[in-house]
């Protein structure tokens, strides 16, 4: 009588399917029966009879299985071809070994121990006990073995992902460890993200890969991004009531009443996206439609930011090519406000429009209260930074063309010297400003395409995003606010004016009135 081994069956019992053990021999039982029949015992129409009587149990009921027909392919003559739906077996005997099942392939080197067998369970990652909260199985469950030891191997098993791995979420490389009954990371290592899909292991067995149900956690972000933005917020009340304080005595030029209406409506743009950035951090404990409208209200701020940055330089170059001629408030106006904020107000509207009226996953993602990015040119994401990145290149040009102009001054006529102060003092707001709101979503774009699983420079880049973005409107007050000689000096007049008299001056005040009466 040939060897005998204990595999599953299955048997009708009370109207249900549920397994049964019994003892076969080997050699009675063809290789091929013996791959069909534990191929239809990964069937689809009996995934609910893998349901374990007892989860508590030591040993369930896939864990008998895959160490069943582990053993069974291992001392079986099975040759390749016979792969079944579910199953599928590849052997190899060479050196250095490939077998490739269900898209999964395995690669034993300096393998020297007889034929290499390589099984693929379809289904199988399913009814395997996964004790871990943190992490899904993410791949089918490949077994190999070989004939003879299973020492001095080097493994590298490339698996096709069931579920595409987000750049901020990692994988771990595990195998099964029958005397714990659960998955293991011993032994193996994971490619990282320059090899998501690979895994190199040491022993033999059957692997997987786990994904974590969470993204990786960058220390202090929240921290940082909440102290931030709380600073911002401030700094931006800040510079609005400094606008208030000091509107009349620096307003003083059609130039100048540009740079401070931008420089206001700038402000304020910024300060609404930075509280609904507050408000929306934490998606999690707020509503999908509260999430849509910060997505929503955040897309035009930012953009709308942006435009009053485009007009600020657009309407300066003019000044600058056409000799700085006159132009009457009520244009500059209208001209900033119909792209400051009927531009970006259309943009966002028909963005909203085309992807199903502003659903989840369409136009804004519910894990961020943000745009969506699918890849490269792909998502609402590119209906920000197209936009933004034009401005910017707009600027830049802009800021060349009226540096030139402004080298040239002095050939200009008198009458136009304090047009060029004043342009000076808008040029300068351009080409502090750029950096300020360009750089940060330079930065902003990289976190999209880098892979938080790369190391040390994807954490820098991460960190320089967050607190150039959070810290954007504590830069305004001290940039182009405290940091304007005419806004400070006007500031402090206006604090001296307001300020009580000291004893010295009010004793001056009543001797000069003495002498005169």
């Amino acid at each position: 009588m040939g060897r005998s081994l204990w595999i599953p069956i299955f048997k009708k019992c009370n109207w249900r399917v549920c397994f049964n053990y019994r003892e076969i021999t080997l050699h009675s039982l063809p290789g091929k029966n013996f791959l069909a029949s534990s191929s239809n015992l990964l069937d689809e129409s009996l995934r609910n009879s893998w349901n374990p009587q007892n989860p508590e149990s030591n040993q369930n009921l896939a864990e008998k299985y895959l160490k069943s027909v582990e053993n069974l392919i291992a001392i079986s003559n099975i040759s390749n071809g016979s792969d079944q739906t579910n199953l599928r077996v590849q052997t190899c005997s060479e050196d250095k070994c490939t077998n490739t099942v269900f898209n999964a392939s395995v690669t034993v080197q300096s393998s020297g121990n007889g034929i290499v067998k390589t099984a693929g369970f379809n289904n199988l990652q399913d009814y395997l006990p996964n004790r871990t909260n943190t992490s899904n199985i993410n791949s089918i469950v490949v077994s190999t073995t070989t004939q003879q030891g299973k020492e001095n191997l080097q493994i590298t098993i490339k698996f096709p992902l069931l579920t595409p791995r987000p750049p901020d979420v990692g994988l771990q490389c595990v195998s099964w460890n029958y005397n714990q009954s659960n998955w293991t990371a011993e032994g193996c290592v994971w490619g990282g993200a320059s090899k998501p899909d690979e895994c190199t292991c040491n022993h033999l067995t059957s692997f997987a890969i786990l994904m974590s149900r969470y993204p990786i956690e960058i220390p202090y972000m929240t921290e940082i991004t909440y102290a931030g933005l709380s600073a911002s917020v401030v700094s931006l009340v800040i510079s609005l009531l400094i606008e208030l304080t000091v509107w009349s005595k620096v307003v003083k030029t059609n130039t100048l009443y540009l740079r401070h209406t931008a420089h206001v409506n700038i402000s304020l743009c910024l300060l609404v996206a930075d509280c609904c950035f507050l408000s929306s951090s934490n998606p999690k404990i707020i509503s999908e439609i509260w999430c849509r409208i910060a997505a929503l209200l955040k897309h035009f701020c930012y953009l709308a930011m942006f435009f009053w940055m485009l007009s600020l330089s657009t309407t300066l170059l003019h000044q600058a090519v056409f000799l700085f001629h006159k132009v009457s408030k009520k244009t500059y106006l209208r001209f900033s406000l119909i792209l400051g904020y009927v531009c970006p107000f259309l943009i966002v509207f028909i963005t909203f429009l085309t992807n199903n009226a502003g659903a989840q996953g369409a136009y804004f993602n519910e894990k961020t209260c943000w745009l969506v990015y699918s890849g490269i040119l792909k998502g609402t994401i590119y209906t920000f930074i197209l936009p933004v990145g034009i401005i910017v290149i707009i600027n830049l040009f802009a800021m060349i063309v009226v540096i030139m102009k402004l080298l040239d001054h002095r050939s200009r006529e008198k009458s136009h010297e304090k047009e060029i102060r004043a342009a000076k003092t808008v040029l300068r707001s351009v080409i502090l400003l750029t950096p300020i709101f360009g750089l940060p979503w330079i930065f902003g774009f990289a976190t999209f395409s880098l892979d938080l699983t790369a190391g040390a420079v994807t954490l820098a880049v991460n960190y320089a995003f967050v607190v150039l973005n959070a810290f954007q409107g504590l830069f305004i007050l001290l940039t182009t606010c405290l940091g304007d000689r005419m806004t400070r000096e006007a500031l402090l007049n206006s604090f001296r004016n307001k300020a009580p008299p000291t004893i010295s001056e009010s004793s001056t005040k009543v001797e000069s009135t003495t002498k005169k009466s």
